[in-house]
């Protein structure tokens, strides 16, 4: 059995919770502007707290410094003026008086102060005097100058002093004389000093956060213009307006990038208006084409009609294909000039209020034999609409064509209403086969023009135009067209057509038809 392991990777826990921090945070607050105002206000707080404390700390320790050399330099020369009166071996009584003799001298300062030489010790006053700590009493002990602490005592704070006392001997020189004097002094002044100091460090902070909020609104205010300028105008170059431009101003990124923009947007204009020239160039040639193709098309096929009567045998057998050819070569011609009109925006509705029914099924009777397409169609007079009558009979003719050729009998054709939850009533017509249906990868390009599913089948009867023009004419009635696979087999395609109130008495949210159809097609071709 084997065991693999792998090496963490520096510093990829730490981004795996950075990332999963910020997946929490609200999208609205995840923009430039939370995160520069966050940013600035980040680095103003870090600056006011850290200047604060510095200023504090500094503060801080020149008010006790200069309280602490004050109360030590007036505690050694009070000392020193008791001192000469102190007997080298002094009792209990002597240190007395000297403890009395340097409180009178500094009655007002709330002293309190201890003499201690040997085993013997005297207070002033006689209680309440804070014991100096071990280390202290060592400190004091081993050298000749003032040792001091700092303590808290119920509270509040405490400064002690311990100073050794000392005689000059007869060659000059300095000897301790075993006489420490101790003195307890309130430091609640000092710690006045420090909270009003601490009071006004915090409104000081406070203002100058006031401050830096307004300054990186003005900051973030004056970084994002560009970049709103930015925005407005590719929303306005995606709307369809691709003579938009920015004003540079500046060297910065910023600039840099506007000025990018501008370029991007002048060479796109440039590009997008040489591709509308050709395309128009491309329609017009079409429509040109098939208008100079239409009459002499017109000719061959009377002539063709006409041959075909009179021929026999091998030549009638060559005229018939010169016929077909003729006719498919017309419906083609038909086909362009229809597309061409939809692309020049020339195409118009002759409405006209008919019997949906009827109008199919005359549709369907003019084309097709009874056995070859199945409907199921609404009574007359029962659904009735203003459509435009050629154009539903373009609809409903290539649609059943498009099913007899590339499905399956039988083809069934169905007719029904229904609302939909906004109370909009519409004609559904579908039209199903039995094939093998439409390939998932040919769906989303079934309505485009001139789209075959086989590239092999490079001719066949259909134009690949029939859908396309279908789905022109369905959405110049403001209705919608559909393409979808049933799941027992074969294709379903739905159209519907909106319904004034006025042309149909339904109600309530129904449905005559079958309503399997999914997905919304767009453009044309065909299966």
């Amino acid at each position: 059995m084997s065991h693999r392991t792998s090496a963490a990777v520096p510093g990829a826990g730490p981004r795996r919770l950075l990332r999963a921090a910020l997946t929490r945070i609200p999208l609205p607050l995840r923009g430039l502007r939370p995160r520069l105002l966050t940013s600035f206000v980040l680095v103003a707080v870090a600056s006011s707290l850290g200047t604060g404390a510095l200023a504090f700390r500094e503060a801080r320790t020149g008010v006790l410094q200069q309280s602490q050399d004050s109360v030590i330099n007036r505690f050694r020369t009070s000392v020193d003026a008791v001192a000469p009166s102190i007997p080298l071996a002094p009792d209990r009584s002597d240190l007395q008086f000297a403890v009395d003799q340097v409180l009178s001298a500094n009655r007002s300062s709330g002293w309190r102060i201890m003499a201690a030489y040997g085993g013997h010790r005297a207070y002033v006053p006689s209680a309440g005097f804070v014991e100096p700590s071990p280390e202290m009493l060592r400190s004091v002990r081993d050298r000749r100058v003032a040792v001091f602490q700092r303590m808290n005592v119920d509270g509040r704070p405490r400064l002690v002093v311990g100073m050794p006392v000392t005689y000059t001997s007869g060659e000059g020189t300095q000897t301790l004389s075993g006489l420490v004097m101790y003195l307890e002094v309130p430091q609640t002044t000092e710690e006045g000093y420090v909270e009003a100091m601490v009071h006004g460090i915090e409104r000081a902070t406070l203002m100058a956060l006031c401050l830096a909020v307004v300054l990186a609104l003005l900051a973030a205010s004056g970084v994002l213009r560009p970049v709103r300028a930015l925005r407005r105008a590719t929303r306005r170059m995606a709307a369809g307006h691709l003579d938009v431009r920015l004003d540079v101003t500046g060297s910065d990124e910023l600039a840099d990038l506007s000025r990018s923009f501008n370029e991007t947007a002048a060479e796109l204009e440039r590009t997008v208006g040489e591709l509308r020239r050709l395309e128009a160039q491309g329609r017009r040639f079409v429509a040109d084409v098939s208008h100079e193709l239409r009459t002499p098309l017109a000719a061959m096929s009377a002539v063709t009609d006409v041959l075909d009567l009179e021929g026999g045998g091998e030549t009638g057998e060559a005229l018939r294909l010169i016929s077909e050819g003729t006719n498919r070569l017309s419906g083609l011609v038909n086909d362009l000039m229809e597309i061409s009109r939809f692309d020049a925006g020339a195409a118009e509705l002759n409405r006209d209020e008919i019997d949906l029914a009827e109008s199919v099924r005359r549709t369907v009777a003019s084309r097709w034999r009874q056995e070859q397409v199945e409907t199921r169609l609404p009574g007359p007079g029962e659904l009735r609409a203003r459509v435009d009558p050629r154009r539903l009979d373009v609809v409903t003719a290539n649609l059943i064509g498009n099913a007899l050729r590339h499905g399956e009998p039988p083809v069934r054709l169905t007719m029904g209403v229904r609302v939909d939850g906004a109370g909009m009533a519409w004609a559904v017509i579908e039209v199903t086969d039995n094939g093998p249906g439409i390939a998932e990868e040919v769906m989303p390009h079934i309505f485009e023009r001139f789209y075959k599913a086989s590239t092999s089948r490079g001719r066949s009867e259909s134009s690949g135009l029939g859908l396309a023009i279908t789905a022109e004419n369905v959405r110049l009635h403001g209705g919608r067209i559909r393409a979808a696979n049933l799941p027992w087999g074969g294709a379903v395609f739905t159209v519907e057509l909106p319904l004034h109130r006025d042309d149909t008495d339904t109600d309530t949210d129904t449905d005559t038809g079958t309503g399997t159809g999914t997905g919304t097609g767009t453009g044309g071709g065909t299966r």
